[in-house]
């Protein structure tokens, strides 16, 4: 059969299963089961299994979870209401002031935690209703969580990053290195903007009556400790060879259960609501890994990514043609998907794309999490809208016009790093040979 008839097929049948109310994974199985029944020879639960054991067997795989563990043991102690408290006195003289907690605490638990979604929750959890207490508007307080929020893809340790560099076959110790550049680049960007709105409307963040000496500053700081010296142990370790990536995320997991006892916020039931929340988690996110890379088999059976690699070769596209028209399709897929499948179901098709334009993997990377930031922020399947929705209330859609702002960014960003791809590389490179 016509492999432009299979591949629509295959795609109408997504879609199909992606629009009614089948999960993500089992959606992708479905599409798999069928490429390989209909299209081929091949013994589909054959090859299943063998999937289903290479993608859960790994000892990277176990980082996945453990980072989970480690970000819902945050979300639920007081550590992070501590780094509201910390943060406040060290912002209130900026333009914008409390705004600037937003980006700051989504930057420095982003470190911690690997989840946009558990960074967005857990930050605006603590700042909206002091940010909303005092009169801040709303809409750039809720825009600028948005968008900060999208960090904890960016900063590592990253859970969209270990799942990339699985699928990829992609140094994850390179690919943590490679995010903090762009990262911070990111949340200067989100600040930078705050600080022009407000010196140009300085009724956005108005001046509130608390006043901080820099001794009360000063003793804020064990406040901000605890996360501080998890992002030192987590990223730490793995830089300096003392630990895997796994390693470090058990590390950080004993950390974090030791700073909340420490801060008197963990018992029993805290405890199993914490492994519930992982569990869960982990379970969804391994389903959708393990479908996709099934479906990818698939895809990679039938000569699908082969042919559209030869196909696109053909149009003599530049490679800022090419990236142009990924970033178009990232952008629409993040309309519809979330990061997990946007990544293990496009890697088949993009990267022999990538590659073959002269792009290192590791580069593609970075810019394939910050289009995954971007799909965070755009409806109707933006995560950190229904976050935000759920902390305030708001109109998903009034949210996302919020962010839009940080969706132009982000963007910006993304010119960036691909007319400067040693933003990306220059780090990675000079740490790890």
């Amino acid at each position: 059969m016509n492999l432009f008839i299979i591949s629509f097929t295959l795609l109408g049948l997504l879609i199909l299963f992606l629009g009614s109310t089948i999960w993500v994974g089992l959606s992708l199985f479905l599409v798999g089961i069928a490429g390989f029944t209909f299209f081929t020879s091949s013994p589909p639960l054959t090859i299943l299994s063998n999937i289903l054991w290479n993608n859960t067997n790994g000892s990277t795989m176990m980082a996945l979870p453990l980072f989970i563990f480690m970000g819902e043991i945050l979300f639920r102690s007081k550590i992070s209401e501590n780094l509201f408290k910390g943060l406040s006195p060290w912002m209130n003289k900026l333009p914008g002031r409390l705004i600037h907690v937003n980006i700051v605490a989504c930057t420095l638990f982003a470190a911690v935690s690997g989840s946009s979604a558990a960074t967005t929750a857990t930050v605006g959890k603590i700042t909206l209703p002091e940010l909303f207490k005092r009169n801040y508007n709303k809409s750039l307080c809720l825009g600028s969580l948005a968008g900060a929020g999208t960090l904890g893809f960016l900063i590592p340790p990253s859970m969209m990053m270990l799942v990339y560099g699985i699928v990829a076959e992609v140094s994850i110790g390179k690919l943590f290195i490679a995010g903090i550049i762009p990262g911070l680049i990111l949340a200067g960007a989100f600040s930078t903007y705050t600080i022009l709105r407000c010196i140009k409307n300085p009724q956005l963040a108005p001046q509130g009556d608390s006043e901080y000496t820099w001794s009360e500053r000063v003793k804020t700081i064990p406040q901000l400790l605890p996360v501080i010296v998890l992002i030192i142990l987590v990223l730490g370790s793995i830089y300096t060879g003392w630990a895997t990536p796994t390693e470090a995320a058990a590390v950080g997991v004993l950390g974090a259960l030791v700073f909340a006892w420490i801060s008197r916020s963990m018992d029993k039931n805290i405890f199993w609501e914490a492994v519930l929340g992982s569990v869960k988690t982990s379970c969804m996110i391994m389903l959708i890994v393990c479908g996709a890379s099934f479906l990818s088999v698939a895809v990679g059976y039938l000569g699908i990514p082969a042919k559209l690699t030869q196909f696109i070769s053909t149009l003599g596209l530049s490679k800022y043609q090419l990236i142009i028209i990924l970033s178009i399709m990232y952008i629409i897929l993040g309309c519809m998907l979330d990061g997990f499948s946007m990544i293990v179901m496009s890697l088949p098709l993009a990267l022999p794309l990538i590659k073959a334009a002269g792009f290192d993997p590791l580069w593609f990377g970075i810019y394939l999490i910050i289009m995954i930031e971007v799909a965070q922020i755009t409806p109707p399947v933006g995560f950190n809208l229904f976050v935000i929705n759920g902390l305030v209330n708001e109109d998903v859609f009034k949210i996302a016009v919020y962010a839009l702002p940080s969706f132009l960014i982000i963007i910006f960003v993304v010119v960036l790093i691909t007319l400067y791809p040693e933003i990306v590389l220059k780090l990675p490179n000079m740490m790890i040979k």
